[in-house]
């Protein structure tokens, strides 16, 4: 694993902890929206990770992905997507997806992938 697996990795788990007896109960379905430029393999990661976590895909967890394929003017848009589908936490990847998620929400929490949290306090 490299650095940049591990990061995204501790972000996870930082960013869930709200939701761990959520998990345990598996009295609703988590929806967390993910928002970089493009698919890569930290998101491999994050899933195999959240699956030794008690998260299962579909029956306690949900994706939303946005990618922006290389077109940094189309996180705004992406975000605000996120933001209407009311997902549970918004992970970036990325500064430009950070900011974009940090201006379309101030109630939904969101991580980027070196695990700052850029959510209004």
């Amino acid at each position: 694993m490299n650095r940049r697996d591990l990061l995204l990795l501790l972000g996870a788990a930082v960013t869930l902890r709200p939701f761990a007896a959520s998990a345990q109960k598996g009295d609703q379905v988590r929806q967390i929206g993910i928002l970089a430029a493009a698919p890569f393999k930290p998101f491999d990661s994050f899933r195999q990770r959240l699956r030794e976590l008690g998260w299962s895909e579909g029956q306690n967890v949900g994706f939303a992905y946005r990618w922006a394929e290389g077109d940094n003017t189309r996180y705004p848009a992406l975000a605000a997507e996120l933001v209407t589908l009311k997902v549970d936490v918004i992970v970036t990847w990325g500064t430009p997806a950070a900011l974009a998620a940090k201006e379309a929400t101030t109630t939904i929490t969101h991580r980027d992938g070196l695990d700052r949290n850029h959510s209004r306090q």
